[in-house]
């Protein structure tokens, strides 16, 4: 096993959007494929194709994509065991369902829904509940029930069928994952999974095993919900001779909700206010959209790293780290057994860590289009000047305009409260004698205002408190914003000037 190449998979059904903890899935695949050099293979599992969804298999690329997670094979890379969509490989797992008859370890079962259901009935009527295993199959329709010429009648009469295994009785099967050690599973407490549907497709337990063999897969990666069926996977290896090559597994704890139980749903994030999928999705049948992390203004690397740490503890006070670097010390033997508590305001500090890290010019080429949405205008210079001002105090693009709309469009009305409270009888003079200063001062810029203006004051005997207020109130149209002389550069001397006169024309009226 240490020999071969690790190969790991991602294999999600295109059901629907990506949830984020589908997310962390492929995020921990691709580490760990990475940290030993291995491959990242997409494969898409669509055999159910009452539940597929049109769209979500690109959506599930999208995502990766922006996630920054480079598939090696994949429907759209393609790669040496093509095809990677289930659907386009159906006629080989009819190949295989026939070995597990043949070796015995499968059956055919002829159940209709409605006699399925009257065996649960029964059941519960009894205060137990059906299973459909070593105990009860001789009960029920199949080739290993009844005589060979009446199931044989029934097949060639193309009864429907499924394909059943035939789960051993009272066994022991213990198999290690890599998170919680040794892990036995009785086989008494399983039933005979269905693993050939009635409409001529394979089930995920069926087609998974086949496929990982045939992919040569190393290492089963995966969500702890899959805990439960690897004893028959194990089994399925066994059945078909692959123990030898059959891949380690490993399953993932949950993300868990804000309060800590449970595990995390869309319901959560629309009642809490925060997306639980990587990218919008719309809704194909009722065009509900549901909010995504990208178009929420979250940064992709932010994500990726605020996902690595659902889970997985690197050992150390370290919290950021690029994707290069979790390539390098991701490891499954610090991924923890127990559920990772998801918080939404944490996701919103990572995304500011990143945030502040970027160039002001970075976030003013950001801020451009995020204006022009708006109807305004504005040069990278302006953009860069106006980002640097106001970032430490964001964590997202759409929060640079919170912090500084003010500085594209004149107020149109000033804080009633601030009015009340600063603008007292002799402000009005004050803020006219203002202008006439200001629009004499040469160069125009926050150093070369500052010094003067501040000397002005001094001689006038103002008090400076009420005076850089009431001139805040008539720039801003409130009591926020960086600092002044800033505010005067970037506004310009004419803006600045403007401004003032019409607070004063404004709140005297």
């Amino acid at each position: 096993m240490s020999e071969r190449k690790v190969r790991v998979r991602f294999a999600p059904s295109p059901t629907g959007p990506l949830h984020i903890g589908g997310v962390r899935t492929a995020l921990f695949n691709y580490l760990f494929a990475k940290k030993h050099g291995g491959d990242f293979i997409l494969r898409i599992e669509d055999t159910d194709q009452a539940r597929y969804v049109p769209g979500a298999e690109e959506y599930i690329q999208e995502a990766l994509q922006w996630c920054g997670i480079t598939i090696d094979e994949g429907p759209a890379q393609g790669g040496p065991f093509a095809p990677y969509r289930q659907s386009e490989r159906k006629e080989l797992y009819r190949q295989y369902a026939e070995q597990l008859l043949l070796s015995g370890h499968a059956y055919y079962a002829f159940d209709t829904p409605e006699e399925l259901d009257s065996a649960r009935s029964t059941a519960e009527g009894e205060g137990e509940t059906f299973t459909y295993n070593a105990l009860s199959r001789s009960q029920m329709k199949n080739s290993l029930s009844l005589p060979e010429e009446e199931w044989k009648a029934l097949q060639s009469a193309s009864t429907q069928y499924v394909i059943r295994f035939k789960m051993p009785d009272n066994l022991d099967v213990t198999e290690v994952d890599l998170i919680r050690g040794s892990v036995t599973f009785n086989t008494s407490l399983l039933d005979d999974k269905v693993l050939f549907k009635s409409d001529g497709m394979p089930t995920y337990h069926l087609a998974n095993v086949v496929d990982d063999h045939l992919m040569e897969i190393t290492h089963v990666i995966r969500g702890e919900e899959w805990l439960p069926s690897m004893p028959l996977h194990v089994l399925l290896y066994r059945a078909f001779g692959w123990e030898e090559t059959m891949p380690r597994f490993t399953h993932l704890p949950l993300i868990l909700k804000p309060e800590g139980k449970g595990k995390l749903s869309k319901r959560d994030g629309d009642k809490l206010g925060f997306p639980v999928f990587p990218l919008l999705w719309k809704d194909k049948i009722t065009g509900e959209p549901s909010r995504g992390y990208r178009e929420d203004g979250y940064f992709s690397d932010a994500f990726i790293n605020l996902l690595a740490l659902l889970g997985w503890n690197p050992g150390t006070e370290q919290e950021i780290f690029s994707m290069d670097e979790l390539c390098q010390i991701f490891s499954l033997e610090r991924v923890g057994k127990s559920g990772a508590r998801f918080d939404p305001e944490k996701t919103k500090w990572f995304n500011h860590q990143y945030f502040i890290k970027k160039s002001d010019s970075e976030l003013g080429e950001l801020l451009i289009p995020f204006l022009k949405e708006r109807g305004i205008t504005v040069e990278l210079p302006m953009a860069t000047k106006v980002c640097g001002m106001v970032k430490e105090r964001c964590n997202f693009v759409s929060e640079i305009w919170d912090q500084s709309y003010f500085l594209f469009q004149a107020p149109t009305t000033y804080d009633e409260k601030i009015v009340s409270k600063r603008w007292k009888d002799d402000v009005p003079e004050i803020m006219s004698d203002l202008a006439r200063f200001l629009g004499d001062i040469e160069p125009w810029n926050a150093l070369a205002i500052k010094d003067p203006f501040s000397a002005y004051v001094t001689a006038k005997g103002w008090n400076f408190g009420t005076v850089m207020n009431s001139l805040r109130l008539c720039l801003v149209g409130g009591s926020f914003g960086p600092d002044i002389f800033e505010i005067c550069e970037i506004l310009g001397k004419s803006e600045t000037v403007s401004r003032i006169l019409k607070a004063l024309e404004k709140i005297k009226n």
